[in-house]
């Protein structure tokens, strides 16, 4: 023993996941958090919300990367390097961004669920790599039921009230955090904006919990 004491985390280190599955950026961090976090030992709060809203409160009526079409051109190139950096396989959208109410009312029902992530995964897949409506009843059936879920009990819960005004409340809690765009990240107060600070986000986490 050379006298030096060991830190051990105090608790264990979270990270709020904002998306929308309608963000071609959150695609991206959705295929790829769950194992990042994991060799790091963070825990994951799903956090969907509708950008939609977000952005018609910021003044577009819609996304940024539709109505500037040189930032549009720009991203799908991106959207390419990115894909092949990562292996994932990429479809750009004939709709885009697609309307995906259904399937973020889903979501949000299963944020605590052993499912969710492997969920969200789907659904990416389906709408940008697939290029499926991820908004209609019978892609969202389709999708739980190739999961083993039992679609109908879910869609019905997930259209409930309750679960609509629930989806409404994240989107405003969103708003009222600063969030501007998706994916974006918190560790405790402090955020990150984009794909790109998904790792910047999870060393941070890790950090923080270690020095606690």
């Amino acid at each position: 023993m050379n006298g030096t004491a060991t830190r051990v985390p105090t608790h264990e280190p979270e990270i709020d996941f904002w998306f929308d599955f309608g963000s071609n950026y959150s695609y991206l961090s959705v295929m790829r958090i769950e194992a990042e976090a994991a060799a790091r030992g963070v825990r994951i709060h799903w956090r969907p919300f509708l950008l939609g809203p977000v952005f018609r409160d910021l003044g577009f009526d819609n996304s940024p990367f539709v109505l500037q079409k040189e930032k549009g051109a720009y991203v799908w190139k991106d959207m390419e390097r990115q894909c092949r950096k990562y292996g994932i396989a990429l479809k750009r959208p004939t709709t885009f961004p697609r309307a995906a109410l259904l399937a973020m009312r889903v979501a949000l029902l299963g944020a605590q669920r052993e499912w969710i992530a492997a969920y969200c995964r789907k659904i990416m897949q389906l709408n940008f790599a697939h290029d499926r409506d991820i908004g209609s009843m019978e892609v969202m059936s389709e999708a739980l039921d190739e999961l083993g879920l039992p679609a109908g009990e879910i869609i019905a819960e997930a259209q409930s009230d309750a679960n609509k005004l629930r989806l409404r409340e994240q989107t405003a809690a969103a708003a009222a955090r600063g969030i501007f765009g998706a994916p974006t990240f918190f560790v405790g107060d402090e955020m990150f904006w984009g794909n790109d600070r998904l790792d910047d986000a999870l060393d941070y986490c890790a950090s923080v919990a270690a020095s606690g």
